[in-house]
């Protein structure tokens, strides 16, 4: 049987502020907004990340989204009520808890601090808008 060779490519967000929340991973995260455009009638912005880019976009006519909420503490992590997308994961190399703190610097907020989440691997989770969670991961090996 044939295989098919993926490369994850783009993450798609929903946003009431689009602008305001690609600005965010910009000044946070370093992203890089490669472009803006109208698709089916909504604003989306494209926010690049090395391979991979998140796409962020209004509404559309007739859509009602709600509000997820991130995680607030790591009895979320454990126990969720509701299906669907949870959080998208960013690898850190280098320090995360320095990472962290420069996060916090720029007025981040954290629903769960840096923590050793099983042997080798530091994790925390990052509060981005739209009420996104973002798990920053420090493997060993990338320290």
């Amino acid at each position: 049987m044939d295989k098919t060779a993926l490369e994850f490519e783009h993450i798609h967000l929903i946003s009431k502020d689009p602008k305001a929340a690609a600005a965010w991973y910009v000044n946070m995260l370093d992203g890089e907004i490669v472009s803006e455009s109208l698709v089916r009638n909504a604003p989306q912005i494209a926010v690049r990340f090395g391979k991979m880019s998140l796409l962020i976009r209004s509404k559309r006519k007739g859509e009602d989204p709600r509000d997820p909420g991130p995680l607030k503490h790591f009895a979320d992590y454990i126990s969720h009520d509701t299906w669907g997308t949870d959080h998208f994961g960013f690898r850190v190399y280098g320090d995360l808890d320095a990472f962290c703190s420069r996060l916090s610097e720029k007025g981040a907020s954290f629903s769960v601090e840096p923590y050793d989440f099983v042997p080798g691997a530091r994790i925390a989770y990052l509060e981005a808008p739209d009420g996104v969670s973002i798990e920053l991961v420090q493997a060993k090996s990338s320290q």
